[in-house]
């Protein structure tokens, strides 16, 4: 995990140079803040990754003299199935759709998307997946 966080560190101080060089030389608003942006959001991945690094153990891609098969086994936890994010993606994109067909269509997305995130947040509170 190291290896990524000073990957996306680095990505972060180039969009960092860019983001003034831009906005220096084309003194457009819109782009220069998309510049930052993307400086603040690499360099919170980037201090994450270090951040989590220094607290797991060593992974097999931080080892230089690891072959492929270390990596291999168990990643983590991933639920087998969920309609959870299915309702709640029909609702966004409903919800998305208001402001083109006009604001009153949120009126009838909101419970969509409400239904979606509950499914979503209790999937594993109740059913054949409960687990307390």
């Amino acid at each position: 995990m190291r290896i990524q966080g000073h990957l996306f560190s680095w990505i972060a101080v180039f969009m960092l140079a860019v983001a003034i060089v831009y906005g220096v030389w084309s003194k457009e608003p819109v782009g220069t803040t998309a510049l930052f942006l993307s400086f603040a959001l690499s360099a919170m991945i980037g201090f994450y990754l270090i951040f989590t690094a220094r607290r797991v153990d060593t992974g097999a891609q931080d080892n230089k003299e690891a072959d492929v098969a270390d990596d291999a086994g168990e990643m983590g936890f991933y639920s087998p199935h969920s309609w959870a994010p299915l309702v709640l993606g029909a609702g966004a994109l409903a919800a998305f759709m208001g402001p083109v067909f006009g604001w009153w269509f949120l009126y009838f997305t909101a419970p969509l998307v409400a239904i979606g995130l509950w499914l979503w947040v209790f999937e594993y509170y109740r059913g054949e997946n409960q687990n307390q």
